[in-house]
C-alpha cells in the first residue's frame, strides 16, 4: 500500500509551482515570442515562426546602435567583474584581522544594498557635477583656457558608471568573501609557514586552490550584476548607454518582437556566463583532484 500524500505536500507543490512559473515564465514567454512570423505582434497567438526579428536586430534598431551598446555593456561588466573580485578578495584578507574601524566599515558597505538604487545614482550624478563644477571654477580662477573651454564633464562609463556598478556588486562579493574566509582553516597556513613557505606560496598552493570556486562566482556576481543593472546607471552613467539603458528606451519607441529577441540576447549572455563559471568551478575541482 502506497502511502498517501498529506494535503501540506500539494499545498507546498503549488506553491513551488507557482514560483517556478511566475520565476521562468515571463523569459520563456519574451524567449518564444522572439520568434514570430514577419507580421507577427507582441502578443499571442502567434503569426508564424521564423527568426525574422533577429535577423532584424543584427541589422540594427532604428537610429539605435545596438551593437556598440552591446560591446559598452560587456567592457564594463567585465571591468567591474575584475575589480569586484580584486577588491573582495583583498577586502575578505584585511578582514581576518582587527583593525581599527572594522564594523563601521562593514556596516557602510553593507549598506549600499538597503539604499534605493535611484538615490545612489543621483548622489553619484550630483557629486560628479560638483567636481565638474570645482574644474570649471579652478581653470576659471587660474585662466587655464584650454581646460576651461574644452572641459565637459568628469561623468563616464569608466569613471561614474564604474563606481555606480561597484557600490551594487562590492557588497555581495564582499559577503561572498566574509563567508569564505569564516570558514577556511587557518591551521593549513600555519602548516605551510611551518614547512618554510612564503607568504606568497602560501597564498598560492594553499589559500587559492581552496577559495577559487568562490573567487569564480564573486566573479559570476560581478559580471551578470552588472550587466543587467538599470537604476543606478540611469542617472550616473554619462551620455553613453549601456545595453540595459537602450532596451528600456526601447520600450517606449519600439512596439514590434525585435525588442523581445534584444531581450532574449541579453539573457542568453547571463545564462552563457553562468555556464561557463559552473564550467571553471568543476575544472577547478577535476585540476585539485589530478594534482592530490
Amino acid at each position: 500500500m502506497e502511502e498517501r500524500r498529506p494535503l501540506g505536500f500539494w499545498l507546498l507543490a503549488l506553491v513551488f509551482a507557482a514560483f517556478v512559473l511566475f520565476l521562468y515564465g515571463p523569459t520563456l514567454t519574451i524567449l518564444v515570442l522572439s520568434f514570430q512570423g514577419p507580421e507577427g505582434g507582441l502578443t499571442f497567438p502567434m503569426q508564424g515562426v521564423s527568426a525574422h526579428w533577429y535577423q532584424t536586430l543584427w541589422k540594427g534598431v532604428g537610429v539605435v546602435d545596438i551593437w556598440a551598446a552591446f560591446r559598452r555593456s560587456v567592457k564594463l561588466g567585465l571591468v567591474v567583474m575584475v575589480l569586484t573580485t580584486l577588491i573582495s578578495l583583498s577586502a575578505g584578507y584585511a578582514f581576518r584581522r582587527r583593525f581599527p574601524g572594522q564594523s563601521a566599515l562593514f556596516h557602510l558597505t553593507v549598506a549600499s544594498l538597503i539604499v534605493p538604487s535611484i538615490v545612489v545614482s543621483l548622489g553619484i550624478a550630483l557629486e560628479f557635477r560638483l567636481i565638474d563644477d570645482a574644474v570649471k571654477a579652478w581653470a576659471e580662477a587660474h585662466e587655464v583656457a584650454w581646460v576651461a573651454e574644452g572641459y565637459t564633464t568628469a561623468m563616464g562609463l569608466f569613471t561614474s558608471g564604474l563606481g555606480a556598478h561597484l557600490t551594487w556588486t562590492l557588497p555581495f562579493g564582499l559577503l561572498i568573501m566574509f563567508a569564505v574566509f569564516n570558514r577556511f582553516p587557518a591551521q593549513l597556513e600555519e602548516a605551510a609557514r611551518d614547512l618554510g613557505a612564503s607568504p606568497w606560496q602560501v597564498f598560492r598552493h594553499v589559500v587559492l586552490p581552496l577559495i577559487g570556486p568562490s573567487l569564480v562566482g564573486v566573479a559570476l556576481f560581478g559580471f551578470t550584476l552588472s550587466w543587467d543593472e538599470i537604476a543606478r546607471s540611469s542617472q550616473a552613467i554619462g551620455d553613453l548607454n549601456t545595453l540595459p539603458l537602450e532596451l528600456q528606451g526601447l520600450t517606449t519607441t519600439v512596439t514590434t518582437p525585435e525588442i523581445y529577441a534584444l531581450g532574449t540576447l541579453t539573457t542568453g549572455v547571463s545564462v552563457l556566463v553562468i555556464g561557463l563559471s559552473f564550467a571553471a568551478i568543476a575544472l577547478w575541482r577535476r585540476l585539485r583532484l589530478q594534482r592530490g
